[in-house]
């Protein structure tokens, strides 16, 4: 490795270009980074998911910002795509004359001994503990349980989001990580445009609530609190189901039945900077988290933000946010109440979130120290 660019495969995935999840957003700027520093990268995506962005062909496959991009064909099935992903991905990484393989999240890691193998360098991150998620049923967690567990007795190095974490792994596997938090860029405020004609939206007229609808984000929370609030204000849903349609049907209903909440399904682009730059407040009231990019993302467009008091949230915010206890519909519902009264008091949040997060979490310092963890292996 000495000497030469090295040659990166990611693994673990849906698909990049794309930022419908943590992993996502993670892999696509790391890779394109990492291109653009002259490494060469190629991502693995699963086949089903389909790629946007302004990719070419080269003639050797599809290229993202100078990463390959090899898509690798899998079942439909959410119970047997990720596995069958997993193992096909990392036969064919056998072959790519890898100085690295990087997996990320534990369900990928359950493959990460065969690398190692064949003397490959292996690095996993870890962007939480999944098996704790309500979504999986028990097959599901006991694999994501596994791949936690090979990472931890076979990775050459392992990355984890948080302290939390951190500790969970020393305590648990007697196994030192790397804390390497996710970055986040300094983004442009939009004007209302698309989501004014498209919703009837008006600046400072909605609370927003940005991430994939399953029950550890705890929306369900949410919603029982703003029905039981007095405000012309609207509750703004943006995002959609992950291998949990049951949730999905349940949020549906709840929202059905109060005409101030909206939900707009999986949002990007122009529509999501904008619902981002013009929201009252943002509200994250989950009971489980990595490390959240939508509350990274809220506060870099200078956002009050309303969080659950889990460690993964408040090591994020600190004393930049206010929080609730995680769980607890009247708490979630007085702290709204109060922000919802006190218009001072949420400017003064968003008058300093966005510098505060901008400057605590930038993905060039999460390049340049995966770069030195890559390093260290030579």
């Amino acid at each position: 490795m000495k000497n030469k660019k090295m040659k990166i495969a990611m693994i673990g995935q849906k698909r990049i270009p794309s930022r419908e999840g943590g992993v996502e957003v993670v892999v696509t700027e790391l890779s394109t980074r990492l291109s653009a520093c002259g490494y060469s990268v190629e991502a693995y995506n699963r086949s089903g998911y389909h790629v946007s962005g302004k990719e070419f062909d080269d003639g050797r496959g599809k290229l993202y910002k100078g990463v390959r991009i090899i898509t690798v064909p899998t079942f439909e099935n959410g119970k047997l795509n990720a596995i069958v992903y997993t193992i096909l991905a990392t036969l064919r990484a056998l072959f790519g004359h890898y100085d690295v393989i990087h997996y990320h999240a534990e369900g990928p890691c359950i493959m990460l001994w065969c690398p190692k193998l064949f003397g490959i360098r292996v690095v996993a991150t870890i962007h939480g503990l999944d098996w704790q998620r309500a979504k999986w049923g028990n097959f599901a967690s006991y694999i994501l349980k596994t791949g936690e567990k090979t990472a931890a007795k076979y990775a050459d190095e392992i990355i984890v989001l948080s302290r939390n974490v951190q500790d969970y792994f020393k305590s648990s596997y007697h196994r030192e990580t790397h804390y390497i938090p996710n970055g986040v860029n300094r983004p442009d405020r939009r004007e209302i445009k698309e989501i004014g004609e498209k919703y009837g939206l008006e600046k400072d007229g909605y609370i927003l609530f940005v991430a994939r609808l399953v029950p550890e984000k705890g929306l369900h929370y949410l919603i029982r609190a703003f029905k039981e609030i007095e405000t012309d204000k609207k509750l703004v849903i943006a995002g959609g189901s992950s291998h949990s349609f049951e949730y999905m049907e349940k949020v549906q209903e709840m929202a059905a039945e109060d005409n101030r909440i909206l939900m707009t399904g999986f949002v990007q682009g122009r529509a999501l900077e904008e619902l981002y730059s013009n929201a009252y407040i943002f509200v994250l009231p989950s009971d489980i988290e990595g490390m959240a990019i939508s509350l990274l993302e809220a506060m870099s467009y200078g956002n009050c933000c309303l969080v659950s008091d889990i460690k993964e949230n408040i090591e994020v915010v600190e004393k930049n946010a206010v929080a609730f206890e995680k769980g607890n519909v009247s708490d979630l519902k007085g702290k709204l109440e109060m922000l919802l009264a006190d218009k001072e008091t949420v400017d003064g949040y968003k008058k300093k979130s966005q510098e505060f997060i901008c400057t605590k979490y930038n993905w060039n310092d999460v390049l340049e120290q995966t770069l030195a963890l890559y390093k260290k292996m030579e």
